[in-house]
C-alpha cells in the first residue's frame, strides 16, 4: 500500500468516524418525548341523579373522584347538594372529564406552563405540550372576581395566613400575583365560583400542583431574577346563569377547549413565557 492509498484511506476512516458521530447526534434530537396515555370513556355522556341516591350506592374511589371533578366540588359539599351531575360512563381517567386537550403543539418548548379555566372552573398542566394533569377549582366569586391573563408562581408555603381575612388558613398555598395576594391554593369547593380572587383547589390537587410547580428566584431572598412556572387565567363566568357544565346534559362536549382553542388563549403571552423560561435557565445553570 502506497503512501497515497493509507492518505485516502485514512480520510475514509476520519469521514465515517464523523458521519457516525453526526448520526448518533442527530438520532438523540428526534429521541420522541414519552407522551402520557389517558383512558377515555367509551361514550362521554351525562345525567342528573339525587346525591344521597348516588352515594347510597357506594360508588367507587376513583368514581367519586370523577363525580367530585365534574360538580367541581368536594366531598362535603357534595352531600350539602340535591341534584348532582355524572357521567353515565365513569371509566375513563379524571382529566378526560375536564375539557383540556391532551396535547397543544404550539408549546412544545414550554416546560411547564398551568391554564386556569374561568367559564368551566377546571385547571390543567402541561409539560412540553402534553397535558399531564387536570382537575376542578372554584375561582373568584362576582364581588371578588379572579383577574385573568400571564402570571408566574412567586412563593409557596404549605400552610399561610389569608391577606383578606387572618382568620382562613391556606394550606398548599401557591402566590402568582404578590400585590393582590391571589394564588392557587387547598380550600373548600361549594360547586361554584366563591373565593376572594383565589384559585381554590382540592387538597389532593393543592399539593400536587405545590410540589409540581416551579418558584421564583431570588437574589438574597430579595430581588427577583427569575420567574417561576407560567399560569394564564383566562375566560369569564356567567355568575348570572346557571353553571356551565350543567349544558353537558344536553351537550357532553359544551365546555370542550380544542387545542386551537387553547393555542389561540396561549399565543398572546408565548414570546414572554419563553423569554423567561431562558432566563430561569441560565440563572439555574450557574
Amino acid at each position: 500500500m502506497n503512501t497515497r492509498t493509507i492518505h485516502i484511506t485514512g480520510m475514509l476512516v476520519v469521514c465515517a468516524a464523523a458521519f457516525f458521530q453526526c448520526c448518533q447526534v442527530t438520532e438523540k434530537k428526534e429521541i420522541p418525548r414519552e407522551k402520557k396515555h389517558w383512558n377515555k370513556p367509551a361514550r362521554l355522556s351525562y345525567h342528573l341523579e339525587k346525591s344521597k341516591e348516588w352515594l347510597a350506592k357506594k360508588p367507587a374511589a376513583s368514581e367519586r373522584t370523577i363525580v367530585l371533578a365534574v360538580n367541581r366540588t368536594d366531598g362535603i359539599n357534595l352531600t350539602k347538594m340535591d341534584s348532582i351531575l355524572v357521567p353515565d360512563d365513569l371509566t375513563g381517567d379524571r382529566a378526560m372529564y375536564l375539557h383540556f386537550p391532551a396535547a397543544v403543539t404550539s408549546l412544545n418548548a414550554v416546560k411547564k406552563i398551568l391554564f386556569f379555566s374561568y367559564p368551566s372552573q377546571t385547571f390543567a398542566a402541561y409539560e412540553y405540550g402534553e397535558l399531564v394533569y387536570a382537575g376542578p377549582t372554584n375561582m373568584g366569586r362576582k364581588a371578588d372576581t379572579t383577574p385573568t391573563g400571564l402570571y408566574f408562581c412567586n412563593w409557596k408555603a404549605e400552610e399561610t395566613t389569608s391577606t383578606f381575612n387572618d382568620e382562613w388558613d391556606l394550606r398548599w398555598n401557591f402566590n402568582i400575583e404578590n400585590k393582590l395576594g391571589v394564588g392557587f391554593h387547598q380550600y373548600e369547593l361549594p360547586g361554584y365560583p366563591a373565593s376572594h380572587s383565589c384559585l381554590r383547589l382540592a387538597e389532593a390537587d393543592a399539593k400536587h400542583l405545590y410540589n409540581w410547580a416551579e418558584q421564583w428566584i431570588l437574589d438574597d431572598d430579595e430581588n427577583l431574577v427569575a420567574k417561576g412556572t407560567p399560569v394564564i387565567v383566562f375566560g369569564s363566568y356567567p355568575f348570572d346563569a346557571a353553571k356551565p357544565w350543567l349544558q353537558l346534559i344536553s351537550n357532553p362536549h359544551a365546555l370542550d377547549l380544542t387545542e386551537a382553542m387553547l393555542q389561540q388563549t396561549a399565543a398572546p403571552y408565548l414570546a414572554a413565557i419563553l423569554k423567561e423560561q431562558q432566563t430561569r435557565a441560565a440563572v439555574s445553570s450557574n
